[in-house]
């Protein structure tokens, strides 16, 4: 099991309410899958960052861009392997 880093640049800050709860809904369901293991949005409102656990960079870009807020473009997906 691997650690990804996805940071959620904020690209369309009005959009960000529109999509939230199904954001926050997604990332629960991954949590109770044990996909997610940190989460949480940047305090100057830049986005935020999910830390998922897979097993493969391609898994991680899968659970990452299934996300609504990147699917919706209202947030851009920076993805790197973290060594954590």
């Amino acid at each position: 099991m691997a650690y990804f880093a996805a940071i959620l640049h904020m690209e369309k800050p009005e959009l960000n309410q529109e999509f939230r709860q199904a954001h926050l809904d997604y990332l629960a369901e991954l949590v109770t899958q044990d996909k997610v293991h940190l989460k949480g949005p940047f305090l100057d409102g830049a986005g935020g960052m999910v830390v998922y656990k897979a097993e493969s960079l391609d898994e991680a870009k899968q659970l990452a861009e299934e996300d609504p807020y990147v699917k919706e473009g209202v947030r851009r997906l920076e993805l790197h392997e973290w060594g954590i």
